[in-house]
């Protein structure tokens, strides 16, 4: 399976990137950000890439894949509906309209998040956009496309957060989001398992599109 990540700097996508460059079934890896991993890897390829609202520059270089797995997001905090909208939904779509147009037998994997708004009618912002994002993506002609909602999201591994007060808060809530892993795991899961599930469900498929944090653990 040929892979591109979206986001393999952020704390998801650093996960997913690992398990990636771990499975045997994985063949190779091309990751496209705005800044470059740091890592090294014969299996992984990089494009540092600036506008993600246009990848027309770089079109001929994302033909030929099996799956995208796409980790970018940001955070809602401070940001008007319509700046939220620009970050979240529109450089989304405009990554998998391409990519449909080039991979028709692609399965696209794209990580949202517990309480998103598929009715788009809600009363919390984000909410709404990243259902928006979801149904959008849904009406896409990929092969599949499956949406990963996970609540609380352990990072294992070393891996961190790239936001300060984000890492710093999961350095102090360590103890108790392992036994939320164990006990209540509808409410959190883990990188690693974010990032296994994701190549599980691009190889083999899953019953329904909209996976929870449950589903994902299950998975």
């Amino acid at each position: 399976m040929k892979v591109i990540l979206f986001g393999a700097t952020g704390m998801v996508g650093q996960g997913v990137l690992r398990e990636c460059l771990l499975d045997a079934g994985v063949e190779s890896v091309l990751a496209v950000g705005r800044s470059p991993t740091g890592q090294r890897n014969a299996k992984l390829r990089e494009i540092v890439h600036d506008n993600f609202l246009d990848f027309s520059a770089i079109e001929s270089e994302l033909a030929g894949f099996d799956a995208c797995f796409f980790c970018l997001g940001v955070s809602s905090v401070g940001l008007n509906e319509e700046r939220y909208r620009l970050l979240t939904h529109d450089i989304t779509l405009a990554a998998a309209t391409a990519l449909s147009k080039l991979n028709p037998a692609m399965v696209f994997v794209y990580v949202t998040g517990r309480g998103t708004d598929s009715t788009e009618q809600g009363s919390l912002m984000w909410a709404r956009v990243k259902g928006k994002t979801e149904n959008d993506l849904l009406k896409l002609p990929f092969k599949a496309a499956y949406m990963f909602r996970p609540a609380g999201i352990q990072p294992l591994h070393g891996i961190k957060s790239k936001t300060g007060w984000y890492q710093a808060a999961y350095v102090a809530a360590a103890p108790l989001l392992t036994l939320l892993h164990r006990v209540a795991p509808k409410y959190v899961t883990t990188t690693e398992q974010v990032g296994r599930a994701m190549i599980k469900v691009a190889r083999d498929g899953y019953p329904k599109p909209v996976l929870e944090s449950e589903d994902i653990d299950r998975v």
